[in-house]
């Protein structure tokens, strides 16, 4: 029998480590090659939204983790 509790979490683990990860690489781009980004002129804010993003998949894994996890 397939055990899909197991593989809804490792999938589940998978995807926020995988947007924490990508959220990280557009704040990380824009503090060290902002300049040519024209769609956010306000850079600071623009990062503090991908920390915020980051912020929300680290919470999701870690209750993930603590609670789900045999």
């Amino acid at each position: 029998m397939t055990d899909f509790r197991k593989k809804i979490i490792e999938a589940s683990k998978a995807h926020f480590k995988t947007n924490i990860a990508k959220h990280q690489l557009n704040a990380e781009i824009l503090m060290t090659n902002g300049v040519g980004v024209a769609e956010h002129p306000d850079v600071m804010a623009t990062i503090e939204q991908e920390l915020a993003l980051m912020s929300e998949y680290h919470d999701k894994l870690e209750m993930l983790e603590r609670y789900f996890e045999s």
